[in-house]
Formats: C-alpha cells, structure tokens, sequence
C-alpha cells in the first residue's frame, strides 16, 4: 500500500508538477479551490496508473479546511499554495494583504494543525514546505509577499525542532525565480526555474533515509539571464 502525500495549490505551477511527480511513489489528495484543473491534473495521474483524491476547498477558510481534511490521513504534507500581489506599500490594498496572509501563512497554519496529531501519534510524517528565497532576502513591492515568506521560513525552522524527536520530519524549499503564474507578465523567463525542477527537489527531500533531515534547501536558475 503507498503512502499519500497531500498537496495544496495543486491545480497549477509547482504544485501540479509535485503532484505528478510523485504520483508514482504516493497515492495524491491534492487540494485546491480550482475544480477544473484539478479534475484535468487526477485524469493524468489516473492515466500515468496513480491514485487520486480530490480535495476543491478555499484555503482562505478554516472550516473549509478542517471540514475537508476531517478523516484525511497523510504520510507526507507538501505546503505549497501562495499568492503574489508585487506593488509598492502604498498601492497595495487591505484584500490584497488579506489573501497574502490567509493563503501564504494562515493557510499553512490550518492544514498543518489538521494532519500533524496523526504523523506524531504514528511516529512518522514528512512536512515539506514551499516558501522562496524572499524568505531572507527583500526586494521592492515586496514587503507583504517577503513578510510571508520570511514567517513560512520561522514556522518551519520552529516546528522541525518541536517535532522531530516525535519521528516527524520539517522541510523547507526556497526557490529563486520560476516560471509560474505568480511571474509578473511580460517577463522574459527563459533563464528562470521549470515547476518540475522544485518538484525534483521535493522528491529528493523526500528519498532521504529515516535518519536524515534536508532541512533548509535553495533552489537556483543556473542559466544567466538574457
């Protein structure tokens, strides 16, 4: 019987690659509040021979969350669904915000708290999350987005040493630039990340032997820009 990793933000970007890439080794409940491109994403994954549940909910609503992930065992969570509104402080507004927090932090929040009593009563789990390299590093129209991620990279740095003595492993993965939805339009992102190069690196994380913990891993473009 395999292991079932869920998603969040699979409809798309680095989410869908995860979903697929994985899919092999993981039966997918992959979670996101765009019902089409999911059913799209479980028709490959069916094709492919995988195993698919899935989950349409609003991640900007906790009982949505909680009412969805009630009786959802998972062995691996992947945090993965952002949003990005890039503009100066001044023009951002209040819904703006408001979606970054809930989906970016709030969220992460939510759908941890729902499968991480079943991983530590288990003794085992894997929790990955997706943050970036704004996780440390700031950049203009960013102070939101940036924040975010600087709080995923705290979360995730706090919980791995509250849980790992119970068998439950804490990732984090910041990437640089990838050519997903979330990059500004007209951008030349030729240079940049594929979605399934992060998704690699999920695999990866998750390969380790038992004994072992990827913790903290930057993922980088190594073609130059043009």
């Amino acid at each position: 019987m395999k292991s079932v990793a869920l998603i969040t933000g699979a409809s798309k970007g680095i989410g869908r690659a995860t979903a697929l890439r994985l899919s092999p080794e993981y039966d997918i409940v992959a979670m996101a509040r765009t019902e089409n491109a999911l059913r799209s994403l479980g028709a490959e994954i069916a094709a492919q021979g995988g195993r698919y549940t899935a989950l349409d909910v609003d991640l900007r609503d906790p009982s949505a969350i909680a009412k969805a992930l009630t009786g959802v065992h998972c062995d691996v969570l992947v945090n993965n669904a952002g949003v990005m509104h890039r503009k100066p402080f001044i023009d951002l507004t209040p819904d703006e915000w408001g979606e970054m927090m809930d989906v970016n932090v709030n969220a992460l929040y939510h759908v941890t708290r729902a499968v991480l009593p079943a991983m530590i009563a288990q003794g085992r789990g894997h929790i990955v999350n997706i943050s970036s390299i704004a996780g440390r590093n700031t950049f203009i129209g960013g102070t939101c987005y940036a924040a975010t991620k600087h709080a995923v990279q705290a979360f995730s740095e706090c919980l791995m040493l509250e849980v790992r003595d119970a068998g439950v492993r804490v990732s984090n993965v910041m990437p640089g630039s990838v050519a997903t939805e979330l990059t500004p339009g007209g951008s030349n992102v030729a240079w940049a990340l594929r979605p399934e190069d992060v998704a690699e690196v999920v695999a990866q994380i998750l390969s380790m032997p038992d004994h072992a913990l990827t913790f903290n891993v930057e993922v980088r473009a190594a073609q130059p820009k043009k």
